[in-house]
């Protein structure tokens, strides 16, 4: 069996609550973020401040861990590649199962150690799977332009000359001359 360290963070030790369903505490502590908790464009600086407000409750099975954590996500915009920082809230619920109840529950369920919990797991499965897939900087952002790159929330008037037809390109020299466009050539009766 893994042995936790209760000085660890995100370790919590549940001995106050003894196995006495019902009883219940409330915290709120504030600890640095794991490492990779992140998809590719977005995630949680490592180290950085999670804010968790908990209530950690006694049931029959074990200790069900239950509240929000409150992290800042950074990464990039998927349409204009420009930075994103934003606070998300998520919820936690959990039920850690005392170590020595069913040996035959499977790999996927939380099992306490002793008296402590390792909340990590749990943490970084509600994080990651509450990020967004295509993260925006806004919801009404406008991207890049597919012609030049150009940052449309920058620049609103942005705009191309209509492209011209390569089969008419060895007649611009002329259409210049005589302030024709390549697309004007077969109208000039109008």
């Amino acid at each position: 069996m893994k042995r936790l360290d209760p000085r660890a963070t995100l370790v919590l030790d549940t001995r106050e609550l003894g196995r006495r369903p019902g009883a219940q505490r409330v915290t709120a502590l504030t600890e640095p973020a794991p490492p990779d908790l992140r998809i590719d464009v977005l995630g949680v600086p490592a180290g950085s401040p999670i804010e968790l407000d908990l209530r950690l409750e006694a049931v029959m099975e074990g200790v069900l861990v239950s509240g929000t954590a409150t992290v800042v996500l950074t990464g990039e915009c998927t349409r204009c590649l420009g930075s994103i920082e934003q606070s998300e809230t998520v919820d936690l619920q959990e039920l850690y199962v005392y170590d020595d109840a069913d040996p035959d529950a499977d790999e996927e369920t939380h099992r306490l150690h002793g008296d402590l919990l390792d909340l990590e797991p749990a943490l970084r499965d509600a994080v990651v799977l509450a990020m967004p897939f295509n993260p925006l900087c806004s919801a009404d952002c406008r991207g890049l332009c597919p012609e030049c790159g150009a940052r449309l929330a920058e620049d609103p008037e942005h705009s191309h000359d209509e492209p011209i037809d390569p089969r008419w390109t060895a007649l611009q020299p002329l259409s210049a001359d005589a302030d024709l466009r390549p697309g004007d050539v077969g109208r000039s009766g109008e």
